[in-house]
């Protein structure tokens, strides 16, 4: 009998080699396919699906070979730096295959740093910038883990643990954005249903048993029945499980690593650079502020992008996404959606400082040099929809950066013609004076397209104004650009006011006409501005203001409404001033106080100002030390899993409803730590011939005794009594000791984290029973 077990088992291994295989694939697939969300193209199944293969191989020789745990972990460790590079960082190796010193080193840190760039950076994310090293090392130690589980476990439920914890960390790394939810549940819980009925099944024990009984055709039958009803309920099971995840109303959060570890940047705690118009065309307008080489012809530098208006200041939307304030950790795939002519401009600070970066068009990368450049780049956001960046540390004289860009094509307005404004939702707009409307209605009364109306507008101020930055030798012009200094503007006899008051009046003006408008601030230099070598210095004096309007699939379209600079009006044409006063003492009203702000709000910021904040190294240490652990953990895992599988099997015996099984399974436990101490225990000996064989290794005599003790235990008249049990028990574990006792360090480790006792077939054991 046991020979013809042994012959239908040897029959039925390819056909579990298969399933096993087949079902780690799907169950991790699920996983893979999880990751689509959080990078940029399909670049990441590369080093996914190597990893899968390549665990998958590692996992086979692992067990065809009988390695232990730590041979499979050095295995998987080296697996891990040989083929790291040319599946996860190609662009380190040498002609992409082989690892260099550098491919090493970050695959080393990576291991470590790669899970915190990864959750720091907005996805989709970039598979140039290393963060392929997260998926690749999940894959891989999951893969090794749930196929070596999977091939070498009688139980192979224990294979669903790493794979649910596999599922969990793309989801806890991930997006609240989810791939496919309800088919990933529904293949995975079929899955590993489907694959648990087969390995139960195909188990050699019920191969065995079927086949040395009577009546194999009603066997078969009832083999066949079973196989359908497990069908059934499996279709039953997965369809409920799809129907209640498609109604269930209102949808479940799900939570990520993502929204808790770096709070999103704020750009509010910040004020409007608008507002500091006058002090840069004053304090600095000779001053060297930052030079751009390699900007192209009618490029432009921008500075900040505003397009919210309270009254008081121009400044960022308070709205989310696609508004002036979402701005994201700079990353190398940044302004997905730009189309243009690429190309690469260097900029190096003078005299700049604040948060605000200058930036070239629509800015796909920006590499920082110099001594601050680690610490700016930890600090730089990028906003996609407004062109514009700011380092949190601020810039300071001498920081340079480079700027892989796409400078977006010059629209000429005959093809604009017969293109209506972009249906974009803008801020709601309050505080606008009310002269305005009918002022912008009288100027484009003649206009017939939306290109003409914006024009009219542009042309309204920039012919019918005169410029004046209201300094010392200047004819008077305050600054701000406030309701009350725009009604100013446009109530005068003349208009006078600078770049600051006629960007902001065109965009509001534009505003009550439905036009989709912002104000930007910046720099667009011509090309007498530019030194021999094309290098274009920014100072105050050539700095600009102007409004962008967008027009339905060509973007936003640039107007400058500010008069020229030599067009200046006469100083007895103006209208009178009472008592005029030097401008100094006219400041405009502070943006930090906005005229429609409730004053429960401001007695909130009074008291928050007023709070002692908590100290800013706590938050990045608790943050880091988790991560550490978590890695920690990760790498362990392997461990760990091995001693919960020989601790919950200890325990398992120890709390057998019979105590005759109890001391059975205290001789099978005995018998185990000797086989992880590599003695050679034959399968299916009897308990005398095991006590031969852990004797000649161990304590001869005691072992025999153990073994006969445990034969009148077991076979003797009646059950024997807990005492007896409690003492058989105790015998085992100085036994043990004494194992433990007499070896080395790492002989014990070894012993304690190997898969040979676990590997031990079932039905040895029911024989040494015998």
């Amino acid at each position: 009998m046991n020979r013809l077990a042994f012959l239908l088992l040897s029959g039925a291994t390819w056909r579990r080699l298969v399933a096993d295989i087949a079902a780690v694939v799907l169950l991790l697939g699920v996983g893979i396919v999880g990751f689509a969300a959080t990078f940029d193209g399909p670049a990441y199944l590369v080093a996914t699906i190597g990893a899968l293969v390549f665990g998958l191989a590692l996992a086979w020789v692992g067990a065809r070979w009988r390695w232990g745990i730590l041979s499979l972990a050095g295995a998987t460790i080296a697996l891990y730096f040989l083929l790291g590079g040319a599946l996860a960082l190609p662009y380190t190796t040498f002609l992409g295959v082989v690892p260099t010193l550098e491919t090493w080193r970050q695959l080393a840190l990576g291991a470590v740093t790669s899970w915190k760039d990864l959750l720091t950076t907005v996805p989709p994310v970039d598979p140039g910038d290393g963060h392929l090293i997260v998926p690749f090392l999940m894959t891989l130690v999951a893969t090794v883990l749930t196929a070596s589980l999977a091939l070498r476990l009688r139980r192979a439920a224990w294979a669903l643990i790493p794979a649910s914890v596999y599922i969990a960390g793309e989801i806890l790394l991930g997006t609240a954005q989810t791939v496919a939810p309800i088919v990933q549940g529904a293949l995975f819980v079929a899955v590993a249903v489907g694959w648990l009925a087969l390995r139960t099944m195909w188990s050699p024990e019920r191969t065995a048993v079927e086949a040395a009984t009577p009546g194999a055709d009603a066997s078969r039958a009832a083999r066949l029945r079973r196989l359908v009803s497990g069908g059934i309920v499996l279709a039953l099971a997965t369809g409920a499980g799809a129907a209640v995840a498609a109604t269930a109303s209102p949808p479940t959060q799900r939570y990520i690593l993502r929204d808790f570890v770096v709070p999103p940047f704020d750009i509010h705690d910040y004020a409007s650079p608008l507002q500091s118009w006058r002090k840069y065309v004053r304090d600095f307008k000779t001053d060297q502020l930052f030079t751009v080489s390699g900007l192209p012809k009618d490029g432009r530098v921008r500075l900040a992008t505003m397009d919210a208006y309270d009254g008081v200041v121009y400044n960022v939307a308070e709205d989310g996404a696609g508004s002036s304030s979402a701005f994201t950790s700079i990353r190398s795939n940044m302004s997905p959606e730009a189309t243009g002519t690429e190309t690469k401009v260097r900029v190096d600070i003078e005299e700049l400082s604040g948060v605000w970066l200058p930036s070239v068009g629509s800015a796909r990368d920006i590499e920082f040099q110099g001594d601050r450049a680690t610490d700016l780049r930890r600090g730089a956001h990028f906003n996609d929809a407004t062109g514009t960046a700011v380092v949190t540390s601020g810039v300071q004289s001498g920081d340079a950066y480079t700027i892989d860009t796409i400078i977006p094509p010059v629209i000429k307005d005959e093809q604009l013609a017969e293109t209506p404004f972009a249906p974009l939702k803008m801020p709601k707009q309050t505080g606008i004076p009310q002269a305005l409307s009918e002022i912008a209605s009288d100027a484009t009364e003649d206009a017939e397209t939306p290109i003409d109306q914006a024009r009219a507008l542009e042309s309204y101020l920039k012919t019918d104004g005169y410029f004046s930055h209201g300094l010392a030798d200047d004819v008077y012009s305050p600054s701000g650009h406030g309701s009350a200094r725009i009604s100013m503007l446009v109530n005068n006899d003349q208009m006078v006011g600078d770049d600051e008051q006629y960007a902001v009046t065109m965009a509001l003006m534009a505003t009550q006409l439905g036009m989709p408008a912002r104000v930007v601030m910046g720099w667009h230099p011509d090309e007498g501005e530019k030194d021999a070598g094309g290098v274009f210095t920014a100072t105050g004096e050539n700095m600009h203001a102007w409004v962008e309007i967008a027009f339905e699939g060509k973007g936003w379209i640039p107007f400058d409404p500010t008069p020229d600079e030599d067009n200046e009006p006469s100083q007895q044409n103006t209208k009178p001033r009472a008592n005029p006063k030097p401008q100094v003492l006219q400041p405009p009203p502070p943006a930090q106080e906005p005229a429609d702000q409730p004053p429960a709000l401001a007695e909130e910021r009074d008291q928050d100002e007023d709070e002692e904040p908590g100290p800013d190294w706590l938050g990045p240490v608790l943050l880091w030390t988790g991560v550490g652990l978590g890695g920690i953990l990760l790498l362990m895992s392997p461990f760990l899993v091995i001693g919960g599988l020989k601790a919950a099997r200890r325990t398992r015996r120890l709390r057998a409803e019979r105590t005759a099984d109890r001391v059975s399974g205290g001789w099978d436990e005995l018998v185990d730590r000797a086989v992880d101490y590599r003695v050679a225990v034959p399968p299916g000996s009897t308990r005398a011939e095991s006590a031969t064989v852990v004797g000649d290794a161990f304590d001869g005599s005691r072992v025999a005794t153990l073994a006969l003790q445990a034969d009148a235990e077991v076979y003797g008249p009646g059950d024997p009594t807990p005492e007896d049990v409690d003492a058989f028990w105790r015998e085992v574990d100085e036994i043990v000791a004494g194992m433990a006792g007499g070896a080395t360090f790492w002989q014990r480790l070894r012993a304690r984290l190997s898969l040979r006792s676990l590997r031990r077939s079932r039905a040895g054991r029911s024989v040494r029973r015998r």
